[in-house]
């Protein structure tokens, strides 16, 4: 296990990072002309950056990130 000391201005700019990321991940997932074993990848990242996410941002802001149309697991 690793530690991390941030103060709140670098766990901002963390948080703001990572949203953009999901956010990218999630549009890319919707995209129907992507490869499915791509697809797949992808989800998988999905799964280890929303994890991070987790520890940086509030319960109120990851309930954004979890996604309702697209599967991840």
């Amino acid at each position: 296990m690793l530690g991390l000391l941030i103060n709140n201005k670098e766990q901002q700019e963390l948080q703001y990072v990572i949203k953009r990321e999901l956010e990218e991940l999630l549009f890319d997932l919707e995209d129907h002309r992507i490869d499915t074993m791509v697809k797949q990848a992808m989800r998988e990242r999905y799964k280890v950056i929303f994890q991070l996410y987790t520890r940086v941002a509030g319960e109120e802001e990851v309930k954004k990130y979890i996604p309702k149309k697209v599967k991840i697991e």
